[in-house]
């Protein structure tokens, strides 16, 4: 088969930029952001200090810059996937921020340098930055995205293999939404027994035609895209190209597609896809013990005057116990005591055959309505996490008897047991997007579920943070919640 031309396609003739580009921009912006909200701050706040612009005002300043660098970068607010997706840049910078503020603070209430600063500037200066950092990167993001529309980070891509296995792989590329690349081609040595084109993309001939590409400086990558069962055939394939300088990959077989989200690791010099591990373990397990531990402690310490006044509350509204124990399943589908104030009638609690609160549920009382409704009564299971039954933020624990639309949860949803591969929580990614209260259809069962999956998928101490910024503003006055 004789080669055709591929110039004709629009945009494939140059070399793509590397897209880390947006990352130098992201750290240019946040670094100038910080600064230039500093300096602002002495005019526009408290113009009498600007004599003092020069001494411990710009110490201040660039210790606020090398924080927020490195707490944005820890929370993920230099991601791969923060390049293109505006939500999830302002997720970790906002986190790292914050985090930044909070370590400022704590130095400054540590060695009593509180005084030495003005507040009007503080506030000023905090203020400015971040209104510039998230202004800032919005405009990063809006650039990035113009060039993306216009093809300069996307990869020119060659599929070597025009059967069903290639086909599926080209139409993953071009339905992933993260990826930059571009199918410009396929190659196959079987003239006789594929089309001349697979969705608009043309079949140009066989390995000296790619070699002859190659050469041209028409290609920037291959990927080697049939049924690995085909041994033979793939190592002359590979033979013939690895002597060419550029990036060959070879695309996984057609049973990987299921699990595409999976990373790959090496078992000693093998390659193997790793379908599932024990996501929180050792320094991240570690990290994650910390959070609870300390976060909890000053939790406690800061509300223990709500706790009382609670506990006062619930003591004068109706006769019974102030707190309320019950099973729920917890980490490795082991089961716990949960604690919670009681808010129902401490004749109708339930053990067995758990039927979850519905609205007007007449077995709540009048102080219980207003705890569930600004999820004061499930204070008491930072207790839980203290006792290493929970974590602040995880999925929810579940009572082993409920039921959505009459089935038991474990029945009604495939995979809901993964939830246990990590400790519940206080409140979680499924309860700060809307899904809390009762579970009474499989649908909203499926959509906790896939929350709850997606953070233990995607677990961080930042990502914790986030959630916990969010969750007080979420939960008061959440209608689910009965």
């Amino acid at each position: 088969m004789e080669a055709k031309s591929i110039e004709p396609l629009k945009g494939r003739n140059s070399k793509p930029v590397n897209p880390t580009l947006i990352e130098i921009f992201l750290h240019i912006s946040d670094v100038l952001a910080v600064l230039i909200a500093g300096v602002l701050a002495f005019y526009l706040f408290d113009s009498r200090i600007i004599g003092d612009i020069r001494g411990t005002y710009v110490n201040i300043i660039g210790l606020g810059v090398i924080l927020s660098s490195m707490s944005i970068f820890l929370c993920g607010g230099y991601d791969t996937d923060t390049y293109f997706n505006l939500g999830n840049s302002y997720r970790g910078f906002l986190t790292g921020f914050f985090l930044t503020v909070s370590i400022l603070l704590v130095a400054g209430f540590a060695f009593k340098l509180t005084g030495t600063f003005s507040r009007l500037w503080t506030t000023g200066w905090l203020t400015g930055a971040l209104v510039l950092l998230a202004v800032g990167r919005f405009g990063v993001w809006m650039i990035a995205l113009r060039m993306r529309k216009k093809g300069v980070f996307d990869s020119r891509i060659v599929i070597v293999g025009a059967g069903e296995q290639g086909e599926r792989l080209c139409r993953f590329i071009k339905n992933s939404e993260w990826l930059t690349m571009n199918v410009i081609a396929f190659i196959d040595d079987r003239a006789d027994r594929v089309p001349n084109n697979i969705d608009g993309i043309p079949v140009v001939g066989g390995r000296r035609d790619l070699i002859r590409l190659i050469r041209k400086n028409k290609v920037d990558q291959v990927l080697i895209s049939l049924p690995w069962s085909a041994a033979e055939r793939l190592q002359e394939i590979i033979d013939d190209i690895a002597e060419t300088p550029i990036k060959i990959r070879l695309a996984p077989d057609l049973a990987i597609f299921n699990f595409g989200d999976r990373t790959i690791s090496s078992l000693g010099g093998l390659p193997v896809v790793n379908l599932f591990d024990r996501p929180i373990k050792g320094t991240r397990s570690m990290l994650k013990k910390a959070e609870d531990l300390i976060l909890t402690s000053l939790i406690l310490l800061a509300i223990s005057p709500i706790l009382a006044m609670v506990a006062l509350a619930i003591r004068i509204d109706s006769p019974g116990p102030i707190f309320f124990r019950q099973d729920r399943e917890g980490f490795n589908n082991s089961t716990f005591k949960v604690w919670k104030f009681r808010s129902m009638y401490h004749n109708m609690g339930q053990n067995d055959q758990i039927q979850q609160a519905t609205k007007g549920d007449s077995r709540i009382t009048k102080v219980g309505g207003f705890l569930r409704k600004t999820s004061l009564d499930e204070l008491p299971q930072l207790f839980n996490v203290l006792s290493g039954d929970m974590s602040l933020v995880g999925p929810r624990p579940h009572a082993p008897s409920t039921e959505a639309a009459g089935v038991k949860f474990e029945d009604a949803v495939r995979r809901y047991a993964s939830r246990h591969r990590v400790k519940p929580g206080i409140t979680g990614w499924a309860q700060v997007n809307g899904w809390r209260g009762e579970t009474d259809t499989i649908e909203k069962l499926e959509a906790r579920l896939h929350h709850d999956l997606y953070y233990i998928d995607n677990w961080s101490v930042g990502f914790d943070i986030y959630i916990l910024l969010r969750t007080g503003l979420v939960f008061f006055g959440q209608d689910e919640a009965y």
